[in-house]
């Protein structure tokens, strides 16, 4: 079946400080209309500004992915990007009446808990993915960062940081499907080195900072009690008592897994290839990433999608046919000149694709604008009620005893004109589970790759023979 596109039932509600900022800040998450994608809005300017988390809107990637629109900023958008496409809502406004988006504890989880407690509304418009069909390399050799997307019927990360640390050493992360992520990476927390936190603290980028919404990482075993003071005293943290026990973690603070930093990169992935605009099947393989290794490679996704989208839809029709004319004809109980497929190609659980060869032989040119042929819309529904019959036969035992009969169709809509010796591609996939003998489908036809023809028909399958 289609998926259908989803927003929030409920708008959300959230307060914290900003990681790099340290001001309070009010965010909400609303509900958005189909095809809106997502959207911050700062409701603290004037004008109340609206800007696209989009990545071709990324201004810095210094400790975090900040966007920007005709002056109008929001830092730190990751975390809460990435609990929203690990929660799979594609639209929704984020609210917020400050530069930047809270930090909260440093990782994906509590807005995730927020969005299963607003809950989720199905929408009209169908989820359109960015479905790779060729390996994407990329790489940065002077940073020793290196991406790679492969096609996958999944959404799935790996990610390997390798940081010459005693303490994390090289570490792996993968995430198989977009479902694990609630589970296995929202709770991921941010982490700094604690050779990091001076320099962070001395440029103002971690005001926000403190042990309960990020992990720090020690390296050495040199560190003395004055140096743990002075950084506390940085980071106006003066009253907090800090400890070391050996190369770990500062305070003790246990780590929810052994790669938990490995993880919470695969989180920061998630959440700005969330910058690229479509929900993504592929499987992308990344070294030692960082923010900004993230937003560059989105930018290649993104220039990919525009060459996929330039190319159209393509079809392997080299390969052997499930179903030849012969085998078609055991099936429909249409014949010359009214049957209208020539073969399939492929049926799975819940969709079919078919094809049509169009010749100057058709008899219908002898008639139809003689001189000027083109192929009827109207048979070209039919031919694609002819698939869809064939889908909904291939599902019952000795589909000969059984008719297919039109019920409705709906949202018919023609794209080109289609002549002679064009090969019309059909594209057919359930819209609902069928039930009582009703089929609904929805449907799309291509020639060379490009839309031509879409329509939604219900029809209804009936054993009438003996």
């Amino acid at each position: 079946m289609a998926e259908k596109q989803r927003t929030l039932l409920n708008s959300i509600h959230l307060q914290g400080v900003g990681l790099h900022t340290g001001e309070k800040v009010n965010l909400e998450i609303c509900p958005a209309p189909d095809n809106h994608g997502y959207k911050f809005q700062r409701t603290d300017l004037d004008g109340q500004p609206i800007i696209k988390a989009d990545v071709d809107l990324v201004v810095a990637t210094d400790r975090g992915t900040t966007l920007e629109y005709k002056g109008a900023r929001v830092y730190t958008t990751e975390h809460v990007l990435a609990a929203l496409y690990g929660c799979q809502v594609d639209n929704a406004l984020i609210k917020i009446d400050g530069p930047e988006v809270p930090i909260m504890d440093g990782s994906s989880l509590l807005f995730v808990n927020e969005i299963e407690k607003a809950g989720y509304q199905d929408q009209e418009a169908e989820r359109d993915y960015f479905v790779l069909t060729e390996n994407i390399p990329w790489e940065d050799t002077d940073k020793g960062i290196e991406f790679l997307a492969i096609p996958d019927e999944n959404y799935r990360i790996t990610v390997m940081v390798d940081y010459k640390s005693p303490v994390l050493g090289t570490q792996h992360a993968t995430m198989y499907n977009i479902g694990e992520f609630n589970k296995e990476i929202a709770s991921c927390r941010t982490f700094v080195f604690l050779r990091e936190l001076e320099f962070l603290a001395t440029n103002n980028l971690i005001k926000g900072g403190d042990l309960d919404n990020a992990i720090v990482l020690v390296d050495r075993m040199d560190v003395s009690q004055e140096e743990l003071n002075r950084l506390a005293k940085l980071l106006g943290k003066e009253d907090l008592k800090i400890t070391i026990d050996g190369i770990g973690v500062l305070n003790s603070s246990k780590l929810q897994y052994e790669n938990e930093p490995a993880r919470h990169k695969l989180l920061d992935i998630v959440g700005d290839l969330a910058l690229v605009g479509k929900p993504i099947k592929a499987h992308i393989l990344g070294a030692r990433p960082g923010h900004s290794g993230n937003v560059r490679f989105a930018k290649v996704l993104k220039d990919q999608i525009k060459k996929q989208e330039s190319q159209g839809k393509t079809f392997d029709l080299t390969k052997e046919p499930l179903y030849t004319i012969n085998d078609i004809e055991k099936m429909l109980p249409h014949r010359f000149p009214f049957l209208m497929v020539d073969k399939i190609m492929e049926i799975n659980e819940e969709s079919i694709i078919g094809v049509k060869n169009i010749t100057m032989n058709e008899p219908i040119f002898t008639g139809h604008f003689p001189g000027n042929p083109i192929f009827p819309g109207v048979l070209q529904i039919e031919a694609m009620a002819q698939v869809g019959g064939i889908f909904a036969l291939s599902k019952v035992e000795d589909p000969h005893f059984y008719t297919t009969y039109f019920m409705k169709i709906d949202k018919v809509k023609f794209k080109q004109k289609v002549i002679p010796g064009d090969t019309i591609v059909f594209e057919l996939y359930l819209l609902s589970p069928i039930r009582r003998g009703l089929v609904e489908m929805g449907g799309k036809a291509y020639v060379n790759g490009q839309m031509v023809m879409e329509a939604e028909m219900l029809a209804l399958v009936t054993k009438d023979k003996e």
